[in-house]
């Protein structure tokens, strides 16, 4: 039953997602009209960056759904994680499209140009209005999805876009300050990569295979090491296998190797692992004094205190 309330919200979100997609090409196509209508160049760039919305989106959603696929002889982790490689690629270009406006903000500082009719302003506002539908569609999801949230980010970023277009549109016209428009630019440009180099980190971290910023391994190690029947521990890896699940290897060393002791062990490890650290899927090497393995290796918890 439960598998079947998901599939229906995976479903809804896919539904969402995709009508996101429709409203934002629908979008770019008026731009473009607009632009060739009115003549202006800034207006039918803008839809080129309505597009890129679009095609953030598109890999949002392709990502979203080869990510329920099940794992496989191939994937056997299963491929939840191309979610992380759809979010890192969404969050690049957004760097890419802000270092481009950086560079669009002083070009027109330097030689400025004229800002078109109304038209522009107009087509901007409506422009706006469906930023705020495809941000309204895909808010929800960006919560609890890095995918989402960096497709979401694009659309914020093309929102601010159609903000500063319309402000600067507006003020020209009625104070014919032409500075204004590069001025708003540069903001934009500057809260895209504040958010994009925020946020790309996170999937870095994931796909790095990094201890997650929640789990404090120093303290997993001394938990593990005060837990009953537990000797020592070392070897012992935490990383997430994406945003909702972390997982933990490590060699155990026990006193007493008999299958009751260490079943038991086993039991208090993993309950003490998922309660107060989070992590939900662990792997635990047994061993004795005497077999252990991995003594001169680097890896984490030699450092760490046995106390």
């Amino acid at each position: 039953m439960s598998g079947h309330h998901h599939d229906h919200g995976a479903d809804a979100g896919d539904k969402r997602i995709w009508w996101a997609i429709l409203v934002n090409v629908l979008l770019t196509f008026a731009q473009i009209a607009g632009g060739i209508v009115s003549g202006s160049l800034s207006l039918i760039a803008d839809a080129l960056h309505n597009f890129s919305d679009a095609a953030s989106l598109v890999i949002a959603y392709g990502a979203r759904r080869i990510s329920r696929r099940p794992a496989d002889d191939a994937m056997t982790f299963g491929y939840v994680r191309a979610e992380i490689v759809a979010a890192l690629i969404n969050y690049t270009t957004l760097i890419v499209i802000g270092l481009y406006l950086l560079y669009e903000a002083v070009m027109r500082f330097i030689t400025p140009e004229p800002i078109e009719g109304w038209i522009v302003v107009i087509v901007a506002t409506i422009a706006l209005a469906i930023d705020v539908v495809t941000a309204m569609l895909t808010y929800a999801l960006s919560k609890n999805s890095m995918n989402i949230r960096a497709a979401f980010l694009h659309n914020v970023s093309d929102a601010l876009g159609s903000v500063g277009v319309i402000i600067a549109g507006t003020v020209v016209l009625i104070y014919g300050w032409t500075w204004i428009d590069p001025a708003i630019t540069l903001l934009i440009a500057g809260y895209i990569l504040w958010q994009a180099f925020t946020e790309i980190g996170s999937s870095i971290r994931l796909l790095m295979m990094a201890t997650p910023q929640d789990v404090d391994i120093v303290q997993v190690v001394r938990d593990l090491r005060s837990a009953d029947g537990v000797e020592d521990v070392h070897h012992v890896h935490v990383w997430a296998l994406d945003e909702a699940h972390n997982a933990l290897e490590a060699h155990i060393v026990v006193a007493d190797p008999s299958n009751r002791e260490v079943a038991g062990m086993k039991r208090r490890v993993r309950k003490l692992l998922l309660e107060k650290h989070g992590i939900g899927h662990c792997t635990l090497e047994i061993e004795t004094a005497d077999d252990r393995s991995d003594t001169d290796a680097k890896v984490i918890g030699h450092d760490v205190d046995k106390e």
